[in-house]
């Protein structure tokens, strides 16, 4: 019988929210997910809603719903990313309070609750970091008397960065591919069985990471 998953989809404004801009990808994000390992999608909560605050819980209808039927059916609320919950670690600390397990597709499905602390505690200290460094460079700039924001030069940085990024990505993907094949050929058709083989020889993601049936199906969505 297939376990329960509650889907919790969440844009952070009003804007994004009459768009539809990202509830689609995160409603496919879990889905695939949910396809891959087994999952039965038993609920679906969607919320537009910034989640800042130290009462953003109070300002969740739909989380607060999406705990009530995750306790219910004795499932799991799931993610597409770990900032769909929350950027704050402390908001993080709170939900895990509620004995409710949580899953981030991103991340697999045997994280546990420890793990997602630390990385929320990473993408917190990181925001900080690029928080810090983007005022240390407008001050300098400002320093320079070049005080209008949009620097090109910083702009084409960025730009440049984001394809390194990519390309990293892609080249990833075509190295891995054809073990992938292997495996397929192999009889391990199974996305959960690529990626038990290519954990077992020790092949890891572009992250460093293992491989679950979600980044074996991202890979191969990026090698089409």
């Amino acid at each position: 019988m297939p376990k329960s998953l509650i889907a919790y989809i969440r844009v952070s404004t009003s804007a994004q929210g009459k768009s539809g801009l990202g509830l689609e990808a995160q409603r496919e994000n879990i889905r695939r997910f949910a396809e891959a390992e087994g999952y039965e999608i038993v609920a679906e909560y969607c919320e537009v809603e910034t989640g800042k605050g130290s009462d953003a819980l109070d300002r969740r209808p739909q989380l607060n719903k999406a705990l009530a039927a995750a306790r219910k059916a004795k499932g799991s609320i799931c993610v597409a990313k770990l900032d769909r919950l929350s950027r704050d670690v402390h908001f993080i600390s709170g939900l895990m309070a509620h004995r409710v397990p949580f899953i981030v597709t991103e991340l697999g499905a045997d994280v546990d609750p420890f793990i997602l602390h630390l990385y929320a505690a990473l993408g917190e200290k990181e925001r900080a970091l690029i928080s810090a460094r983007t005022k240390a460079a407008l001050a300098a700039l400002k320093a320079k008397g070049e005080t209008k924001l949009g620097n090109p030069e910083i702009e084409k940085a960025a730009s440049e960065g984001r394809k390194v990024v990519m390309a990293n990505a892609d080249r990833h993907a075509a190295n891995i591919l054809p073990v992938v094949r292997e495996i397929q050929k192999s009889g391990m058709t199974s996305l959960r069985d690529i990626a038990s083989a290519l954990n077992a020889r020790g092949i890891q993601t572009a992250r460093g990471g293992s491989w679950h049936p979600t980044t074996v199906r991202n890979l191969l969505d990026r090698a089409a």
